[in-house]
């Protein structure tokens, strides 16, 4: 059809579809942000709201307390494990010393030596007491560790099996709080849509269409974009099942628009050629012929033909001759491109 616009009003037409995509940009951004919102209706929910939070705070502050025994106990730990290092240091230095002395003892076999066996004897018991307490230390702060780790370990079970059912409950209504929200956008983008059918039927070709097409492809984009990606899914079925709808139900119009066009047609070409001739406006013809279409019944036709005057599909006449010069032109143009006479008006 542009072949048959005039030069300014190809450009006008151009600047009056940018007015409508930047209409539809604006309405794109202003539906965007409302649906951005629509979340915010609902609460926000937490894994708190479905746990009792009494037990679940006593549980945590529990495990806190036991974790820092367990840190401490830790510490402890490392101090009772380096005396009983140094202990027995100490014990195998003094058994080392009075193995030593009693090894000189026996090769003197001096009496008067025996009170210091006796004294180191004692002193190496001593030590070995210090490293027997030592090594109960340690074994008594490995206990509390230990109980500290299995304690903590016995709660964070405790706490993680209520915070798993908990969790089972917030999903469950995290996909009630979802469904709602996308029943928010289809409230809002449902009357959008009737909206654009509407003015896609009856006011496209109006006035003001850069206006119309802009909120069609705001709705659109509402449609396509604010709705179907979060339509819920429930395994598929709920998606596959409103696309199954959606494909019927455009297949079904698209079947019958088609019927009723084909309908059209066939009437159309049984009407004389001069109504026929009537019913067609002159762009539509000459924007049929630019695509080389008969502009009748719409079905390919061989215009470079220059033997060929007539539809051979429906008998409109594509070519006659000019009454001033008698030069061959198009039967739909209003005047000779030859001599510049008016064309006669169809008989």
């Amino acid at each position: 059809m542009s072949k048959s616009l005039r030069l300014s009003e190809k450009w006008f037409r151009r600047g009056l579809w940018l007015v409508a995509f930047v209409f539809a940009g604006f309405l794109i951004g202003l539906g965007g942000t409302v649906v951005s919102d629509l979340p915010k209706v609902e609460k926000q929910l937490q894994l708190d709201d479905f746990l009792d939070r009494s037990q679940a705070d006593n549980l945590r502050e529990s495990i806190k307390t036991t974790e820092r025994t367990e840190r401490q106990s830790q510490d402890d730990l490392a101090q009772a494990q380096l005396k009983l290092n140094t202990a027995q240091r100490d014990v195998s230095a003094a058994r080392e010393s009075f193995n030593n002395w009693i090894a000189t003892r026996s090769a003197t076999q001096r009496s008067e030596q025996d009170p210091e066996v006796i004294a180191r004897t004692r002193s190496l018991d001593a030590l070995q007491q210090a490293q027997r307490q030592a090594q109960s230390a340690l074994e008594a702060q490995d206990k509390i560790a230990l109980d500290a780790r299995q304690s903590a370990g016995k709660q964070r079970e405790q706490l993680e099996a209520m915070e798993q059912s908990a969790r089972e409950l917030m999903q469950s209504e995290q996909r009630k709080v979802e469904l709602r929200v996308f029943l928010y956008r289809l409230l809002l983008t449902l009357p959008l849509l009737a909206i654009a059918a509407w003015l896609f039927v009856k006011k496209r070709k109006g006035t003001y269409w850069p206006f119309v097409w802009g909120f069609i492809i705001f709705a659109a984009f509402a449609f396509f974009v604010e709705l179907v990606p979060y339509l819920p899914s429930y395994g598929g079925y709920v998606r596959y099942i409103v696309g199954i709808a959606l494909t019927a139900v455009i297949g079904r119009y698209a079947i019958l628009a088609l019927n009723r066009y084909l309908e059209k047609q066939k009437a159309a070409e049984l009407l004389p050629e001069a109504a026929r001739r009537e019913e067609l406006s002159y762009d539509t013809a000459l924007a049929r012929l630019a695509k080389s279409v008969c502009p009748g019944c719409e079905r390919p036709v061989d215009l470079k033909n220059e033997k060929q005057d007539f539809c051979p599909h429906c008998g409109i006449g594509l070519h006659d001759h000019c009454g001033a010069c008698n030069t061959r032109k198009s039967a739909f143009a209003k005047f000779c491109h030859a001599c510049g006479a008016a064309a006669k008006p169809a008989v």
